[in-house]
């Protein structure tokens, strides 16, 4: 993420990842043996982070959302794995092996999938080299635009509440989500989910947290929507209309 679009990173660590994981076990297991365990580790689980690890080490519940066998070669399998951001994988592993009885190692491990972006959608970097290479040299930014994604695609899993323009710049200006404020917002919100506040151009002003429901935010009189954390589009590119008295609280 380049530039201001780095304060929409959060979206990305805590949205759900996929990898493909080479698992070798320290012993023979029969394969039915194997299949009851890996469905055993899917769904909530404990996990531990491990020792190198840049979090404390507690106890910490993580959502394995499937693993799959791909392929197998004696004590070395190889396996897809979707789960929730946060998930260390190599732990996983270890942890598969313990309870199996005969231990396990992650051999390698390449990640397929943050969030809405896909390994398949990817880029290689010397595309990018070459299209920064034509802007700087003829201004021409169409190759640029190619490998480089407007932010908002990073927002695609993330619930939205689109504003009245309004209230853009009284946002931009440091202050929460009214529910005055609100043009339209996506079903299924709950209070605590990270939000993306959108203008109804579909551009994104910032994120923060729901203090209230979708239908809380539809059906209040009054009161804050969205606690703001983070803001992402710069003051004054809509006009200052909250200058003139709307009710938006600014800190």
């Amino acid at each position: 993420m380049l530039e201001e679009s780095t304060k929409c990173a959060v979206a990305i660590m805590h949205s759900g990842k996929e990898y493909v994981a080479l698992m070798e076990l320290h012993g023979d297991v029969p394969p039915e043996e194997l299949d009851t365990v890996l469905s055993l580790f899917t769904g909530d689980i404990y996990q531990v982070p491990p020792v190198r690890s840049s979090v404390a080490r507690r106890p910490r519940v993580r959502t394995v959302y499937w693993i799959r066998l791909l392929e197998r070669d004696g004590r070395r399998l190889l396996l897809d794995v979707a789960c929730s951001g946060g998930t260390y994988i190599r732990k996983l592993c270890h942890d598969i092996g313990e309870f199996l009885g005969v231990g396990a190692h992650m051999e390698e491990l390449r990640r397929i999938r943050a969030g809405p972006f896909t390994e398949d959608g990817s880029i290689p970097l010397i595309d990018v080299i070459d299209a920064w290479d034509v802007y700087r040299e003829s201004g021409d930014e169409r190759s640029l635009r190619e490998v480089v994604q407007p932010v908002e695609s990073a927002l695609t899993l993330i619930p939205k509440v689109y504003i009245l323009d309004s209230a853009v710049d009284a946002i931009c200006h440091g202050a929460d989500l009214m529910v005055a404020g609100i043009s339209m917002v996506e079903a299924g919100i709950e209070r605590g989910d990270l939000t993306a506040v959108m203008t109804l151009k579909g551009e994104v002003v910032g994120l923060g947290l729901a203090t209230m429901k979708t239908e809380e935010m539809l059906s209040s009189p009054e009161g804050m929507a969205v606690d703001v954390k983070r803001v992402v589009m710069p003051k004054s590119t809509y006009p200052p209309m909250w200058k003139g008295g709307l009710r938006h609280r600014v800190r």
